[in-house]
């Protein structure tokens, strides 16, 4: 039999040797087909987003690059989010006055990343490293979310008007796996744009409609919301050939 002095001894080394507790953190991503404060008057995708985050009063960063960082552009995210209770900040790189972005990105608890330029954003997130930054603030348990640009840049693939009229495929961040086709009904020639991508070889991926947002939660499509009634989401697939539409369910956030 154990004395009292080896028991305790035992105890102390057991708890010296157990591993530190981590507490899980969900990788959160909210892509809007179109939608929000910069083409909606209703504020229901924008006060969904605000409540996928735990905080009572969210960090909530907008980032403009895929418009140039235009100052119109971030004076509507300040009304629209001045009235809520946040705390409001923007971020810009053509002007850009961050040193660390990472240490930046990793302290907002929502970044909601702006229309425009899918490509030019693109090529300048990589030449500042903030392509990095938000791939560890997405892992430290900030929500990234946006639209068009913003629902894009996300996934592996997207479908972009980037460089001219004509819709073209292009390579994403790939934080989501897939691709994905916002506007999927605000722009005649995009679902078609994105079924032929598709038909070329862009592996299949989410579609959104105006109004649509796509919930992921680690890496995984959690809920589908809209801010108009009859607005839909939609999985991408292609079957032996053929393009197939599986429409999702899409739940209105508004009152019927």
């Amino acid at each position: 039999l154990m004395d009292k002095n080896s028991i305790f001894l035992r105890f102390i080394h057991t708890v010296l040797c157990v591993k530190p507790f981590r507490i899980a953190i969900d990788k959160q991503i909210i892509a809007l087909g179109g939608g929000g404060f910069s083409m909606e008057s209703t504020p229901l995708l924008d006060d969904y987003i605000l409540r996928a985050s735990p905080k009572k009063k969210p960090r909530i960063c907008f980032v403009p690059t895929a418009c140039g960082d235009a100052d119109s552009y971030t004076v509507r995210f300040y009304r629209r989010f001045a009235s809520v209770d946040c705390m409001a900040t923007d971020l810009q790189l053509f002007r850009r006055q961050i040193a660390d972005l990472e240490e930046y990105a990793c302290s907002q608890d929502i970044i909601y990343v702006g229309g425009g330029n899918t490509a030019n954003m693109l090529a300048i997130w990589r030449e500042h490293g903030f392509d990095k930054a938000l791939n560890a603030a997405l892992s430290s348990g900030t929500i990234l979310t946006g639209l068009s640009a913003g629902s894009i840049c996300w996934f592996q693939h997207g479908i972009t008007d980037s460089f001219g009229s004509e819709f073209q495929a292009l390579d994403c961040l790939g934080f989501l796996s897939g691709s994905n086709c916002p506007h999927y009904d605000g722009e005649s020639e995009r679902r078609p744009a994105y079924h032929k991508a598709i038909s070329d070889g862009m592996p299949g991926g989410y579609a959104a409609e105006d109004g649509v947002a796509l919930h992921f939660i680690n890496g995984n499509l959690h809920n589908v919301v809209s801010s108009r009634p009859k607005a839909q989401g939609y999985k991408i697939e292609i079957r032996e050939n053929k393009i197939e539409e599986f429409p999702l369910v899409t739940k209105f956030l508004g009152s019927n």
